[in-house]
């Protein structure tokens, strides 16, 4: 049976696991500096603290020579990724998704303070 997917992806989405909590957020903003692969280990590391999560590897990074670094955390309770471009400018965004509540709030002004963001947007859903 196929499904029309353009109809799905116009709709609000279902709950398909209403008995398994998850919490999204993404956070992205505009920075003066590059982020590099040491800020990028230390602020994941510091938003498992920020979250509340329990760490379950250190964090995980890479560089793409043609946009920048990328890292990630692994949590009992899923994870964090952070994706920091070098050009067309300097951008980051964080994507957080947990199995666990935090507060979006402190995971926003700590993203903020930690890269010195001149801006900064978030969605939670």
């Amino acid at each position: 049976m196929a499904t029309n997917q353009t109809s799905l992806l116009d709709q609000d989405l279902p709950d398909l696991a209403p008995s398994i909590y998850r919490q999204r957020l993404v956070v992205e903003g505009l920075c003066a500096e590059p982020i590099d692969d040491a800020q990028i280990r230390k602020y994941l590391s510091g938003l498992s603290d920020v979250c509340g999560m329990r760490t379950l590897m250190e964090p995980v990074t890479h560089r793409s020579d043609k946009y920048g670094w990328a890292g990630w955390i692994h949590w009992e309770t899923s994870g964090a990724h952070l994706y920091a471009w070098e050009r067309p400018l300097l951008f980051f965004s964080v994507d957080i998704y947990t199995c666990a509540p935090f507060v979006a709030e402190d995971v926003v002004s700590y993203t903020s303070t930690f890269f010195g963001a001149n801006e900064v947007v978030a969605k939670a859903f």
